[in-house]
């Protein structure tokens, strides 16, 4: 079928209720069922949904291989992804925040950094006139501050907990972060009506 809608899923919790959101609204599919496949069909055969890693999903969208997909704004924004976005699903909701030892950003000088978000956190604190050093780290960002490897880290915080546990405090928000429905941008104009009539029918759910 010529007209299918690619549609880019994230691996994981994520994606799986983005499939049963997408089953809501018409494009019901055995997505899930089979945990080696990696293609799946809706039933009608107008839709082809696929599993990717999330950091994967505005790559696939952005290069034309996915019509739309679903990410995090957190990936969105630290990748600069040349996508439209269309829908705020509501879904993962978190925040990106620096954080680390009371008073930790008070400090003169430059200001140690760790994050996996090195875009993000560089363009956080150019915007405060902040030099900063960054130190790319891939995991356990938490335990960067603790050790003095860094002064301060930027990262993802849900719950706070971890946080909290090591006596770590949340010193700003960065941004609000929940997964985002996107599309490609030529997509977006020749698969105009099939893209908006997907779009429309998860905010009517999600609202």
């Amino acid at each position: 079928m010529t007209d299918t809608l690619d549609i880019a899923l994230p691996k994981g919790r994520l994606g799986e209720k983005v499939a049963a959101l997408l089953g809501s609204a018409g494009l019901e599919s055995d997505i899930g069922e089979d945990s080696r496949k990696l293609v799946f069909e809706s039933a009608d055969g107008s839709a082809r949904f696929f599993w990717v890693k999330p950091a994967d999903v505005p790559i696939y969208v952005e290069r034309g291989a996915a019509d739309i997909g679903v990410a995090g704004r957190d990936i969105l924004v630290e990748q600069d992804a040349d996508v439209y976005e269309l829908l705020d699903l509501g879904l993962g909701k978190c925040r990106m925040c620096v954080a680390g030892y009371p008073g930790a950003t008070e400090r003169a000088g430059t200001l140690r950094v760790a994050t996996k978000f090195p875009n993000i956190a560089t363009r956080h604190f150019r915007s405060r006139g902040r030099t900063i050093d960054i130190i790319k780290l891939n995991g356990s960002i938490e335990l960067a501050p603790i050790l003095g490897l860094a002064d301060v880290i930027v990262d993802i915080v849900e719950t706070g907990t971890t946080l909290r546990e090591n006596n770590l405090v949340v010193l700003e928000e960065v941004l609000p972060i929940s997964a985002r429905l996107i599309a490609n941008k030529a997509s977006f104009r020749f698969k105009h009506e099939r893209v908006e009539k997907v779009a429309a029918a998860l905010a009517g759910i999600i609202n």
